[in-house]
């Protein structure tokens, strides 16, 4: 692939996840649809917390190559399924917006520094905070919405940001590609931080 197909590849990605992103994390986002699959499909991608931990989730896996590449993102839905229906059940998990934003902070460092954690080591980190993200979903199911349809819209909608992810990791083919991917993994764990800190 040459660089300049590589760089219109990664601006057209860029130009499709700008409009999602504007909208940023609010409960009233996914609650104005209607209450089951659009809702939970629309969930995750209304949210920048959410939206940078599930492309950093795929990202990491392409840089850690097989199996890792399709391990972590069909582990992380699954997880994040079951954290959703302790969030449906009203099971209380302390610090889930902390456990959120830190997901950022985590997978984006662990990206910008090149971190190649055995397989069971990377599971359980994007096991533990899939968690997080799942249980905030379920906490946020809006009261009319069928809990089986919302999870299963967003399943997929996070299984896509994963694949977002993936296709922005294949830069690291290219040359320069790394450094790029690299830096990506710090804007991602800079906007970690931002959320943290309530700054974003």
């Amino acid at each position: 692939m040459s660089d300049t197909r590589a760089s219109k590849l990664f601006l057209i990605i860029l130009l499709t996840l700008i409009p999602s992103m504007a909208f940023a994390h609010t409960a009233g986002g996914a609650a104005g649809l209607s209450g089951g699959f659009a809702s939970g499909f629309m969930h995750p991608v209304l949210g920048w917390d959410h939206v940078a931990a599930m492309v950093a989730v795929g990202l990491w896996g392409a840089f850690l190559g097989q199996p890792a590449v399709w391990v972590l993102p069909v582990a992380f839905p699954v997880i994040m399924a079951f954290g959703g229906m302790l969030g449906v059940l009203g099971v209380q998990i302390p610090m889930v917006e902390s456990g959120i934003a830190a997901s950022s902070i985590v997978l984006g460092l662990l990206i910008a520094f090149a971190v190649r954690a055995p397989l069971a080591v990377s599971l359980a980190v994007v096991g533990a905070f899939a968690i997080f993200h799942g249980h905030a979903h379920g906490t946020e199911l809006p009261e009319a919405a069928n809990p089986i349809a919302f999870s299963i819209g967003f399943v997929i909608a996070t299984g896509l940001l994963h694949l977002v992810g993936i296709v922005i990791g294949l830069l690291a083919s290219v040359p320069m590609g790394r450094p790029a991917i690299r830096a990506g993994g710090a804007l991602v764990a800079a906007v970690g931080f931002g959320f943290l800190f309530g700054v974003v």
